[in-house]
């Protein structure tokens, strides 16, 4: 029973260094990077103005009134 807990406590953090370091690594490839790829293909093509004409059309805004 003498040194049980260093023993213990050198395999959890181990343990937690490469689940934390695994988790970090699915988030970046599962997440993040598809999100980017999917703000940069949408603002490829993405005009404001035709936006902004369509919303005004629509009369979202009250400073514009449709025409």
């Amino acid at each position: 029973m003498r040194r049980l807990l260093a023993r213990r406590m050198k395999f959890h953090l181990l343990g937690a260094f490469l689940v934390s370091i695994g988790c970090a690594t699915l988030y970046k490839f599962g997440i993040a990077e598809p999100r980017n790829r999917a703000y940069a293909e949408f603002y490829k093509s993405y005009d404001p103005m035709k936006d902004f004409e369509a919303m005004k059309a629509a009369g979202v805004f009250e400073c514009a009134p449709p025409k």
